[in-house]
């Protein structure tokens, strides 16, 4: 499982030129998933993005977590954070887990993200075409793989 976390002012998904969902300041987290990814992952990534602590305090130090601020999350699905890049320069997919997979997991992780911080988190939609507009806050983007939690 792999999310690219970017502290946002404000952050939206069109679909259609329809706008789906939007936020003001909180997180825009992109994410994808393996065939082998389980709910330990999305447990375990839930924790770590609700309590990420990369919102200034009132001496400007990122000291605060979204919780701490109340902010909102957005979360997008986006399979091609597993590209492989290794040959030429097609990318490959391969690692990507298929809808099958991919979206019982999106759903829990959405699922799970809202119980962590508390209050419901938005989505794109799985699988559309979308158009996802932000303004980075910092800027503060994170890459996290939970192949990578040591």
């Amino acid at each position: 499982m792999r999310t690219v976390i970017q502290r946002v002012h404000q952050a939206g998904v069109t679909i259609n030129n329809n706008e789906k969902h939007s936020i003001e300041q909180g997180l825009l987290v992109l994410v994808g998933f393996e065939n082998d990814d389980s709910m330990e992952d999305i447990e375990w990534m839930s924790k770590k993005i609700v309590n990420l602590r990369i919102f200034d305090d009132i001496n400007g130090i990122m000291n605060l977590s979204i919780r701490d601020k109340n902010f909102d999350i957005l979360v997008v699905s986006q399979f091609t954070l597993h590209a492989s890049t290794k040959k030429g320069n097609r990318p490959s997919y391969i690692k990507a887990a298929k809808p099958d997979i991919s979206i019982p997991l999106y759903n829990q992780f959405v699922d799970q993200l809202s119980i962590d911080l508390g209050k419901p988190v938005k989505t794109g939609e799985f699988g559309a075409n979308m158009d996802v507009e932000l303004i980075n806050n910092g800027p503060v983007t994170i890459s996290i793989d939970t192949k990578n939690k040591e």
